[in-house]
């Protein structure tokens, strides 16, 4: 039996709670799971409507038949009911209402909350300030009357329906990686999915995220205050997500400052409050949509804030300046406590992303160094569930890769323990940790661009920084050459699998692996050579202008160890084809079996071969003007075999 919205409205108006907290239960229930078509979603349905007519050739498609608009019409008048609805809930949560009756009426605020087309009475001042306080946020003005906004509804339904492309264009690079990455409903009933178009596609009924599920079972457990204040929050995050006036209006109405105040808060409390992983999830939202409220974040120390709620987080205990103390028995991370750790991470890469490099002041240089000593500390975590280990350690990765090099050097100056990783007398279980991690996501060869990219990135400027961590990560990656019969990028081995991606479709992906080995051979032509292949290094090789085996004048100065060559590889080195880089079958000789006549005439045809070219310009060097270019099409057409790049 569908529920009666016009009933809801009309009980409302009445004040009459016992049947609002009823019929709400029932719509709720009804509507948990359920997510409403946005425009292109309509238009995309409506001409895949039209094309099934014309394919069967039932009859001809009339789109202003009354037969064919009936469903648009149907959807514009639920699309009304959801606005009378959502406008007629913002008035009654302002009054006094039973615990209850007001954690259900935010629910159903919630669930109405995704529709981006239904956002018109949630974008006005006083309905962002109401859940705002509602969420906790208690250093806010008083909301007032929707009345009194005097905002005209169709300006209300122009802002709710804007353009996501103004929002992209105000986010980083790296912060919209983050942003396709968001599930706004952290509940559970809403999970972003991103079609090949970047159009929010609609969820199936059914599915729930792992966190919602949690978070109902364990709804019980909390007084309804603390329900409805999660509740209020999840309704407002949706509501910034969604719509780019209410980003503009929260910033007007000091949202940021408040969410800050609440969170210093619950850093002298003697334990958060459940509800912290939604205030995290908004400060994410606001500092990845809005470039302003990320540099006001920085200026307000958001960095030293944001890392003493992730040692708060984390449970984090110093053993001196800049060392963790680490202690074997404590028990893997919670869901809960991994979960808002990652929040906190995705927050401090907003406001850092930039600083990378810069050279910061003294004041900043220990801030970061801090900061990095906690990362350092989350690399060697384990967790509850390993989906979450993984995405904890990428996260960390990035922020890492975010900070200024010279405040990295924390990450080895921990003193070594038993069953430590080492190099030269220098702790490197960080260093291993980020390698294990680069190979894990290398093994699963899914958005290898996006994974892999920043930690490639941030072991390729730590080994140019750190002779220990080059020294130690060329044993793990480039040890002595004793297969000498597969070519470089055959094999399972970090190195085989670093060359493949030296060849990678993605520009950006093969020359991070290039540099990484590059630097690993110290920068030197010849050795780089020797472990990748001449025609793998072709391209880093081009693009340094160093094709002719000699490095730039500017080469950074590496330390002199000696690259020892293997038994195997000694004997087989005069046999070793440069280009494939591994030692080739013998080929049969193209003269054996002709006369000495037979193979002067032969010479005399290469050479009259040889001279041919010479005279018509076609075998000097390539040059600049287009003029001298052959004609393409006069070209007969190559065939390569398998063996030739």
């Amino acid at each position: 039996m569908a529920v009666d919205v016009g009933r809801i409205i009309q009980c409302i108006k009445q004040g009459d709670q016992n049947s609002v907290q009823t019929q709400l239960d029932r719509y709720n229930t009804e509507y948990s799971q359920c997510f409403f078509f946005d425009v292109e979603e309509k238009e995309r349905r409506k001409q895949r409507e039209l094309e099934e007519f014309r394919r069967n050739k039932v009859r001809e498609y009339i789109p202003d038949s009354d037969s064919d608009l009936g469903s648009d019409n149907d959807e514009d008048s639920d699309l009304m009911l959801r606005r009378r609805l959502a406008s007629a809930l913002m008035s009654f949560i302002r009054t006094q209402l039973q615990p209850g009756v007001l954690r259900v009426c935010l629910r159903t605020l919630r669930i109405l909350s995704r529709d981006r087309l239904a956002l018109a009475p949630f974008i006005t001042d006083s309905a962002i300030l109401t859940l705002a306080r509602l969420g906790g946020i208690s250093t806010l003005p008083i909301p007032g009357n929707e009345e009194e906004e005097g905002m005209e509804e169709k300006e209300q339904w122009g802002s709710a329906c804007g353009s996501t492309s103004s929002q992209s264009k105000a986010c980083s690079t790296d912060t919209r990686h983050h942003m396709r990455e968001v599930i706004i409903e952290t509940r559970g009933e809403r999970r972003e999915s991103y079609r090949d178009d970047g159009i929010h596609s609609v969820l199936a009924r059914g599915k729930r995220d792992v966190r919602g599920e949690r978070d109902e079972e364990g709804d019980e457990w909390y007084d309804d205050g603390e329900v409805w204040r999660k509740e209020a929050m999840k309704a407002l995050c949706n509501v910034i997500y969604n719509s780019q006036r209410a980003q503009e209006r929260a910033n007007a109405l000091k949202l940021l400052p408040g969410l800050s105040d609440k969170l210093k808060d619950s850093i002298r409390s003697a334990a958060p409050p459940s509800g912290q992983f939604y205030d995290l999830r908004l400060l994410f939202l606001l500092t990845a949509l809005r470039p302003e409220l990320r540099k006001q974040l920085q200026q307000a120390r958001g960095v030293s804030m944001l890392t003493a709620l992730l040692e708060q987080c984390l449970e984090v205990h110093w053993a001196e300046d800049y060392e963790v103390a680490a202690n074997p028995t404590s028990p893997p991370i919670s869901r809960d406590a991994a979960q808002r750790a990652i929040e906190i991470l995705k927050i401090l890469f907003n406001i850092t992303y930039s600083t990378h490099r810069q050279e910061p002041d003294e004041e900043d240089a220990s801030l970061y160094r801090h900061l990095a000593a906690v990362l350092r500390h989350c690399l060697l975590l384990t967790c509850e569930e390993e989906d979450l280990v993984d995405e904890l350690q990428g996260h960390t990765v990035n922020l890492l890769s975010a900070l200024p090099l010279q405040c990295l050097d924390v990450l080895l100056s921990v003193r070594l323990s038993e069953g430590s990783k080492e190099s030269s007398g220098v702790n490197m279980d960080c260093v291993h940790s980020l390698l294990m991690f680069m190979e894990k996501r290398l093994n699963r060869g899914q958005k290898l661009k996006e994974k892999l990219t920043p930690v490639l990135n941030l072991l390729t400027e730590s080994c140019r920084a750190h002779r220990e961590t080059r020294r130690y990560l060329r044993q793990q990656i480039l040890p002595p050459l004793r297969e000498v019969g597969l070519r470089p990028e055959q094999g399972d081995t970090l190195r085989n699998k670093l060359v493949r991606l030296m060849t990678h479709v993605d520009t950006d992906l093969k020359n991070c692996a290039a540099e990484l080995l590059f630097v690993l051979c110290k920068e030197n032509v010849g050795r780089f050579v020797k472990y990748t292949g001449y025609g793998n290094a072709a391209g880093l090789l081009a693009a340094r202008g160093l094709l002719s085996g000699r490095g730039p004048s500017s080469q950074p100065q590496y330390s002199s160890d000696s690259d020892s060559d293997t038994e195997e590889y000694r004997q087989a080195k005069d046999k070793i084809n440069l280009v494939t880089g591994r030692v080739e079958e013998q080929q049969p000789d193209p003269m054996e079996g002709m006369t000495e006549e037979e193979k002067e005439r032969e010479a005399f045809r290469l050479i009259s071969l040889f001279n041919r070219l010479s005279s018509t310009g076609s075998g000097g060097p390539a040059g600049e003007d287009p003029q001298q270019a052959p004609d393409v099409s006069l070209m007969p057409e190559r065939r390569w075999t398998s063996d030739r790049r």
